[in-house]
C-alpha cells in the first residue's frame, strides 16, 4: 500500500510540476526526448537496415561451406592474385566424392547458375536467374515452395525438363492466370514443364538475387544447356554443417582433407581451393552496424546528459518551492525515505515523459517510406528507451531528492 502511495503522490506532483509551469518544463523535458528519438532511431534504423541486409543474403545459406576459387577474406598479403585464377573449380565428381564421404555435414550439393532469357508464346522475361541444381540442393538451400512441389530423384537423375519458377517470372509470361503448374516455357529454345512457383519475396534492398526472378531445373538438364566446367560456368559446391559443430570447424578440415586427397595434392603443396562460410559476410554485415550503433550511442548521449541536467534542473525548483510541504510532512511523521521517493519517482515520472513522446516520434518515423526498406520499431528498442529514461529520471532526481529528505522540519516550514 505505501508503494502505490507513493507512486500515486509522486505521480499527481509530477502533474502538478507540468501545469505550474508548463513551458518550463515542456522546455527541460526536450533534452530527453531527443535524447531517446536520437538513439532509439538510430537503433530502429540500424535494425531494419541490417535485417535487411541479412535477408538479402539468405542466398548463401546459414551454416554453410562453400568450395570456390577465391577466399571471401582477403588472402595472405604475398599470395600472387594470379593464383587464384589458375586454381581449377569444383567438378560433379568431387561433389559426388564428398557426398559419400563427409560424415559432419548435413547434405551436400553442386549447382550452376546464369542468366537468360525466358519465353513462352509471345511473352519472354529477361535476365531471369537459372539455377541448375541437384535433389540434395533444398537440404543445403532454403527452397521455399508457394505452388507445386521440388524436383524428384528421377527426375533430377534423368535430367528432365522441369522447372521451378518465380512469381515475376509466372506474372510476365502467364498474365492473369491463377495457375502456371503444368505449363510449358522454353529456355534456349528447349521446352520445360512447370512443376512449381516459388514464394514471393518482394524487392530487396539490394540488387541481390531474388527467388521472384529465379528458375531452377536439374543440373543435368543445366550442363545440356551451357557449358559447365574450367572453361564455362563454374559449378558450386556447398555443404550444410550441423548444428553442434562450432563455427563448422569440423566440417572445414574435414571438406579440406578429402578435396586434397581427391585432387592428388601433396603435404607440401598448398590448397588450390578456398572454403568460404556463410556466416562471414553476414559477421562482417554485423560489425560494422555494430559501430554504427556505437556512433548512435554518442550522438543520442550527448541530448539525453542535456536532458537528464534539464530534469534535474525542475526537481531542484520543485524542491525549493516545496520546502514548506515537505517540512510539514515531516512534521506530521512522514520518514525521510517517503520523501525521497517521493522526488525520485517525480523525477522518473517526468523523465519517462519525455522519453516516451521521443519513442512516439521514432514510431510516427517507422510510417515514412524508404522504398524497399521497411523500419520495424522493436519491442527490444522500446524497452531500451524506457528502461534509458528511467536510469536518467533516477540519476537526475537523485540529489534533488536526497537534499528534501535531509531537510529539517523545523528550518522547512520557516523557509514559508
Amino acid at each position: 500500500m505505501l508503494l502505490l502511495r507513493l507512486i500515486w503522490e509522486s505521480f499527481r506532483f509530477a502533474l502538478q510540476a507540468l501545469k505550474s509551469n508548463l513551458t518550463r518544463t515542456i522546455l527541460s523535458l526536450l533534452g530527453v526526448t531527443v535524447g531517446i528519438f536520437a538513439i532509439i532511431a538510430v537503433f530502429t534504423l540500424v535494425d531494419s537496415l541490417e535485417n535487411n541486409i541479412k535477408n538479402s543474403l539468405t542466398f548463401l545459406g546459414t551454416n554453410v561451406v562453400r568450395v570456390d576459387r577465391f577466399p571471401f577474406a582477403s588472402g595472405p598479403q604475398n599470395y600472387p592474385w594470379w593464383k587464384y585464377f589458375r586454381r581449377p573449380p569444383g567438378t560433379l565428381a568431387e561433389y559426388t566424392f564428398l557426398n559419400e564421404r563427409l560424415k559432419n555435414a548435413e547434405a551436400v550439393t553442386i549447382f550452376a547458375e546464369a542468366n537468360t532469357t525466358v519465353k513462352q508464346a509471345s511473352n519472354s522475361y529477361e535476365r531471369a536467374s537459372l539455377q541448375g541444381v541437384v535433389f540434395n540442393h533444398k537440404e543445403v538451400y532454403e527452397v521455399p515452395i508457394q505452388e507445386g512441389r521440388f524436383f524428384t530423384e528421377l527426375e533430377i537423375s534423368a535430367s528432365r525438363n522441369v522447372t521451378i519458377i518465380g512469381v515475376k517470372i509466372a506474372n510476365a509470361l502467364f498474365p492473369g492466370q491463377q495457375s502456371v503448374l503444368g505449363k510449358e516455357l522454353k529456355i534456349k529454345g528447349l521446352k520445360f514443364t512447370i512443376v512449381g512457383v516459388f514464394e514471393e519475396e518482394g524487392e530487396g534492398l539490394f540488387d541481390t538475387p531474388s527467388k521472384d526472378e529465379a528458375l531452377l531445373i536439374p543440373y543435368g538438364a543445366f550442363s545440356k544447356i551451357f557449358s559447365v566446367g574450367r572453361y564455362g560456368i563454374e559449378p558450386v559446391i556447398a555443404a550444410k554443417g550441423l548444428d553442434d559443430d562450432q563455427d563448422l570447424i569440423a566440417l572445414e578440415n574435414e571438406m579440406a582433407g578429402l578435396l586434397r586427397a581427391k585432387r592428388g595434392l601433396k603435404p607440401t603443396e598448398e590448397d588450390n581451393f578456398a572454403l568460404n562460410k556463410s556466416e562471414f559476410v553476414q559477421n562482417a554485415v554485423g560489425a560494422i552496424f555494430t559501430v554504427i550503433s556505437l556512433a548512435g550511442w554518442v550522438i543520442g548521449g550527448f541530448s539525453i546528459l542535456i536532458g537528464g541536467f534539464g530534469i534535474a534542473n525542475i526537481m531542484f525548483v520543485s524542491v525549493k518551492e516545496r520546502t514548506n510541504i515537505i517540512g510539514i510532512q515531516k512534521s506530521l511523521g512522514a520518514k525521510n525515505f517517503f520523501i525521497l521517493y517521493q522526488f525520485l519517482f517525480e523525477a522518473t515520472f517526468l523523465s519517462l515523459i519525455g522519453g516516451l513522446a521521443g519513442l512516439f516520434l521514432v514510431y510516427m518515423a517507422t510510417f515514412v517510406s524508404l522504398g524497399s526498406l521497411e523500419i520495424i520499431l522493436s519491442f527490444k528498442n522500446i524497452m531500451l528507451g524506457i528502461g534509458l529514461s528511467s536510469v536518467i529520471g533516477i540519476l537526475a532526481g537523485i540529489i534533488p531528492a536526497s537534499m528534501a529528505a535531509k531537510l529539517d522540519p523545523v528550518e522547512a516550514i520557516r523557509s514559508a
